[in-house]
């Protein structure tokens, strides 16, 4: 009976992941039903990682507040249409191939690129639709375009006049892994399967003695 579980979970989570990737959508009053608006863009720069601070539905996030686990940090927004949702849902999948004491030294970050629309709050609802692990981070535009410049994160709005949503953010959709260091050690690719986004965290889990 016990082997039969994981079986199980596998199963309800592959339907969950072709749902999300065929059928998802968000609502009408949200996107308008403008998903091919939603494109992903290149790197905008070289990425260099380093420190930044945003703010969670918990108060202020350090990167350095991480140190010891391993990072996963994405750029996104709430009202993605569809990259947003195929990404973190695969993300949610390979958390989720994790053991439990992988998943304690392993953090996904999602941070906004919409701050005018997405709150702390929003953006904790938001993540956790996927995992609950997974933190929504925001703040200034300022201080969002100076932690997008650091890893290379490329984002504009695009105004969409025939859309109730009134306009959509265009970002790329690169995963950036981050070492128990801090530093930014792999850029993995839109949609990179579970399996393949597993094996690259254990790789920088076992280069570090737990905590």
């Amino acid at each position: 009976m016990s082997k039969s579980i994981p079986l199980i979970t596998i199963l309800l989570l592959s339907a969950l992941l072709v749902w999300l990737l065929v059928a998802w959508n968000p609502s009408p009053s949200e996107s308008g039903g403008h998903e091919q608006l939603d494109r992903p863009l290149d790197l905008a720069d070289p990425p260099t990682g380093g420190d930044f601070e945003l703010t969670s539905a918990r108060g202020a996030l350090k990167l350095s507040d991480l140190r010891g686990k391993v990072v996963l940090l994405y750029f996104g927004y709430a009202a993605c249409p569809d990259i947003c949702p195929t990404n973190l849902a695969i993300i949610a999948l390979a958390l989720r191939e994790l053991t439990p004491a992988e998943r304690d030294r392993v953090q996904v970050v999602f941070a906004s690129v919409d701050p005018a629309r997405d709150t702390p709050e929003r953006l904790a609802e938001y993540a956790g639709y996927f995992h609950p692990d997974i933190i929504g981070v925001t703040g200034s535009d300022a201080d969002l375009r100076r932690v997008a410049k650091q890893y290379g994160a490329a984002y504009r709005r695009t105004e969409t006049s025939d859309s109730a949503m009134g306009y959509v953010v265009d970002h790329s959709a690169y995963s950036y892994v981050i070492d128990a260091s801090g530093a930014l050690v792999q850029v993995l690719d839109h949609a990179t399967p579970a399996p393949e986004i597993v094996a690259t965290l254990r790789r920088y889990l076992n280069e570090t003695d737990p905590i």
